[in-house]
């Protein structure tokens, strides 16, 4: 009987023998003077600092390659359940210091640049934030891949390759003005444009009869879907996962014949309306405005993504597109797809549409698979958050799409009627059409139906909406309802973030923790331990300096290191109660005026966040906050 597996063997499955170990200082040396000569094209007298950064990223991803490779070829081989994480927002930020950290070779680049005579943090400081997300709907889908990688479980993240992620905010005259964030202007060493996976998707057209009976929808207008692939490494198991983001691609050609005629250079300019399905990030959090541009990016992401999804199921061998598997109630065992939020919903219909038109499975055997598939993740219970398509706007853009969608509310209907009668209130609550005012679609209700699990983010936020948002569901399907608290990776964010901490609780208690965060308990040892307790705030002094010196140069604003820092960070909105701080800094001035002797702690407030671009209420905390 062979030995149990220890947790620490589990994470680290991929075997690196035969990858040439190139962790030592005078390899990465040698090797960025390479990528700098040859790859850059340039000599250290021309050279730039963004020059550096992208050699450094250059010579960082040879490290990554084999580890990326390996992880893909075991997957094919081992043909594991795989996870497909949808989400319309990636909030990546940098990669050159997280992925030198998850693959243990910080130290290395770190003093081989020094022996270079280059300073590390200021080519950190060249990589643009791969800023695809508005706040925590795209951190969490971060976090989570990161997360997946160092667990070593089999997983791809899924969303759209943004030419412009989240706006730069600029504050003029006490207000937010926003300018375009061009993150790709200098190109992305990161990814690596797959052309050989393009896809095609379609839109508008109509639905017709075939021959046999079925459906079938014709008549397209078609959007290429081309992917592009981005490495997520896994924290010392040498995993290393993918994030596929898809960039949209105009199918016209051009025809030479009408070359001196208007109508050639109206073809070349009708390209770029297809290509803006991915052009922009919608920069509103927390806010369905109903656009079509956004549906078609919902769907674009739902279709390009399933198309992959099925494609990888039924051809499991390695480097082979052979369909191996053509039984797809296996499809549970091998797939699960997990929707977050309810941007990626019409994967649900597109799934069922794929699997009844192309793979021509009956209807209850094709639901059977997709509800066993699929599962949602809510993120909001703010009702102007929720989406709610219009009827018409589907019908005209994803005609078959919507017939499926009154074809599982009908059956749903009638799965209700079975329990609760003919109880109107009942069946307007737990349908996925609203018929009050314009028809429209809640595409939270068709998540629900379509998938066997639905979860909030916290504890409290899962019992809010079993309570209350969707109380109607959770009396009906009690089963499908729980709670997956929310986290943060502890390697960006305190590894990376916090390296003299890091360092210190390493020295008490091993470096296990980045993976097994609850080792921190063991710290309570030392909680009582003065001279523990002076080495901390040693680090947390040196840290508050170091933020003091930032702002310092960043805005010419002095602040004294030794206050007391009050600091809250995120997007700006009523419910995020930023107004409410404000308020409250207003109360401790007014205290300090009537009594300036008392005993007060010196406090240093400072307030940070983005306004969405549609609500006037944020913009005009900002305003309140200048003045």
């Amino acid at each position: 009987m062979s030995a149990p597996v220890t947790e620490k063997e589990k994470r680290k499955q991929i075997s690196v023998r035969g990858i040439a170990q190139v962790e030592n200082v005078a390899n990465v040396k040698k090797s960025f003077n390479r990528h700098l000569h040859y790859t850059i094209i340039k000599d250290r007298h021309v050279s730039t600092q963004r020059d550096y950064y992208f050699t450094l990223a250059n010579v960082v991803k040879d490290h990554l390659v084999s580890r990326w490779i390996r992880t893909q070829q075991h997957y094919y081989e081992t043909d594991p359940k795989r996870v497909y994480y949808l989400s319309l927002e990636f909030y990546m930020g940098r990669s050159l210091t997280n992925t030198m950290i998850n693959l243990g070779i910080q130290g290395a680049c770190d003093e081989a640049m020094y022996q270079l005579g280059l300073d590390i943090e200021e080519m950190e400081e060249m990589e643009a934030d791969a800023g695809l997300g508005n706040g925590g709907l795209g951190r969490l889908a971060a976090c989570f891949l990161d997360s997946m990688a160092t667990l070593a479980m089999p997983s791809y993240g899924y969303g759209i390759r943004y030419e412009y992620g989240i706006f730069k905010q600029q504050i003029q005259n006490f207000e937010q003005c926003e300018e375009p964030d061009d993150w790709l202007r200098y190109g992305n060493p990161w990814e690596k444009a797959r052309p050989e996976y393009t896809v095609p998707v379609h839109f508008y057209g109509n639905v017709v009869y075939t021959a046999e009976g079925g459906r079938k929808w014709v008549n397209t207008e078609v959007v290429l879907a081309m992917p592009y692939d981005n490495p997520i490494p896994g924290y010392g198991n040498n995993v290393c996962n993918t994030l596929r983001l898809w960039s949209a691609k105009s199918p016209l050609s051009f025809n030479l014949k009408v070359f001196n005629t208007g109508d050639y250079i109206q073809s070349v300019l009708d390209r770029n309306i297809a290509e803006n399905i991915s052009r922009v990030l919608y920069p509103n959090d927390n806010m369905f405005e109903g656009k079509e541009l956004r549906l078609k990016q919902e769907y674009f992401l739902c279709a390009a993504t399933l198309n992959d999804v099925v494609r990888r199921f039924k051809a499991s061998k390695f480097g082979s597109r052979e369909v191996s598997r053509t039984n797809f109630d296996l499809m549970p065992e091998k797939v699960a797809i997990q929707l977050n939020d309810t941007h990626p919903a019409m994967a649900i219909p597109e799934l069922m549409r794929i699997l009844m038109d192309e793979e021509h499975l009956a209807w209850d055997q094709a639901w059977k698979v997709t509800t066993e598939c699929c599962a949602y993740t809510n993120h909001t219970i703010l009702p102007e958050a929720l989406e709610r398509w219009p009827v018409t706007m589907l019908q005209e853009l994803l005609p078959r799409h919507l017939e499926i969608i009154y074809h599982i509310n009908h059956l749903h209907m009638e799965q209700v009627r079975a329990k609760y009668g003919d109880d109107a209130e009942k069946l307007r609550q737990l349908s996925c059409i609203e018929e009050e005012g314009e028809k429209r679609v809640n595409m939270a209700h068709l998540a629900i139906i379509g998938s066997h699990a639905v979860n909030g983010v916290a504890f409290i936020h899962s019992e809010l909406i079993k309570k209350h948002l969707f109380r109607p569901f959770y009396e009906y399907w009690p089963e499908k309802f729980q709670n997956k608290t929310n986290g943060i990776t502890p390697r960006r964010w305190l590894l990376l973030c916090n390296p003299m901490l890091a360092d210190l609780i390493s020295e008490k208690i091993g470096d296990d923790w980045p993976v097994h965060l609850d080792e921190l308990a063991k710290l309570k040892e030392w909680a009582a331990d003065p001279r523990f307790q002076d080495e901390v705030m040693k680090v947390k002094q040196n840290n508050k300096n170091k933020l003091a010196e930032y702002l310092k140069e960043a805005t010419g604003i002095d602040i004294n290191p030794c206050s007391l820092f009050d600091i809250q960070v995120k997007r700006i909105h009523e419910y995020k109660r930023q107004l409410l701080n404000i308020l409250h800094v207003i109360t401790l001035y007014n205290r300090i005026k009537k009594n300036p002797n008392a005993p007060f702690t010196p406090r240093t407030v400072m307030i940070g966040g983005k306004a969405a671009l549609v609500l006037h209420g944020p913009s005009e905390i900002i305003q309140v906050r200048y003045n």
